[in-house]
């Protein structure tokens, strides 16, 4: 059975091929063609190389064991990989927005495209719409932040090439500030996308909570754990795919030392068994007396 970084690898692996084809087709047909917007769009899928090869390291070094340096292990490698991904994707995008603008107030300079950039957007719409399809699934499946990122990369640069085949069609129509216009239109898709993602992996990188589902996911497993008899603070952040919990639970304060750890262990392994993405998880006991005064966060489950 693969595991979920030879998943990734295996899913980025193809993107970076499929991407180095598309790159080298789209800026031949752009040069050929007589479209500002295809060129555009082939300097977005050659960032999507960048971006794969980027998640690719992520991977690697996400999926090395913990050690003397990083006690938690090098799961945050991957939203820092998301981190420079969006920056790359902004860089992108001001880079195409600032020609495209220039050409608006060049208008007399651009050439009519011809049909080969147009074929080649069409070719490029299906293709980078099936890579967006099997990356966010297996991204989803593992629980990636970069190979979301990426995934999302992908679908940017297939509405990129939507934008740039509405612009060329129209430019051999006799419009031709459509094709300025479309590269404009494909900048704007990249920086929305790279705005996004790094919003996300910031967030991240600054210890996000786990969203409110799952937090109430652990709370309804505290809930059926034996001798818990209530919950205190719940404190939660994310490691890249994965999470670390930090629990407070009330238990009979007549119980003994060991009989209190036991259903902390108890409850600890249940989390983890059936909460895949938490890597850690450490439940701190407290007698529950004089109506449970000691439960810090005061959620009742009992």
């Amino acid at each position: 059975m693969e595991t979920r970084y030879e998943e990734a690898n295996k899913v980025t692996i193809q993107a970076i091929i499929w991407n180095v084809i598309l790159t080298a087709i789209k800026i031949i047909a752009g040069i050929i063609g007589k479209s500002n917007a295809m060129i555009a769009d082939g300097a977005h899928s050659a960032s999507d190389i960048v971006s794969s090869v980027g998640v690719l390291i992520g991977n690697y070094v996400s999926s090395t064991p913990q050690d003397k340096e990083h006690n938690y292990g090098h799961e945050k490698a991957e939203t820092l990989v998301s981190f420079i991904l969006s920056l790359l994707l902004m860089f992108v995008s001001l880079t195409i927005g600032v020609e495209a603008i220039k050409s608006l107030f060049n208008l007399d300079k651009l050439q009519i495209p011809t049909v080969l950039p147009l074929i080649v957007s069409v070719i490029s719409i299906l293709i980078k719409e099936y890579q967006y399809r099997i990356t966010i699934k297996i991204a989803n499946k593992i629980n990636s932040p970069a190979l979301k990122a990426d995934a999302w990369h992908h679908r940017s640069d297939a509405l990129s090439s939507v934008a740039a085949f509405v612009g060329i069609g129209g430019s051999m129509l006799g419009f031709k500030v459509l094709d300025p216009i479309a590269s404009i239109v494909v900048a704007l898709f990249v920086l929305k996308v790279g705005i996004d993602i790094l919003r996300n992996s910031v967030n991240e990188l600054m210890d996000l909570s786990i969203d409110e589902d799952q937090s109430n996911q652990i709370i309804k497993i505290a809930e059926n754990t034996k001798g818990v008899r209530n919950l205190g603070e719940l404190k939660t952040r994310k490691h890249g795919a994965m999470a670390y919990i930090d629990l407070t639970i009330c238990v009979d304060g007549k119980l003994t030392v060991i009989e209190g750890h036991d259903i902390a262990h108890k409850l600890e392994k249940q989390i983890i068994n059936e909460m895949e993405f938490v890597k850690g998880i450490t439940v701190h006991v407290e007698p529950c007396v004089e109506d449970c005064k000691n439960c810090l966060g005061n959620i009742n489950i009992k």
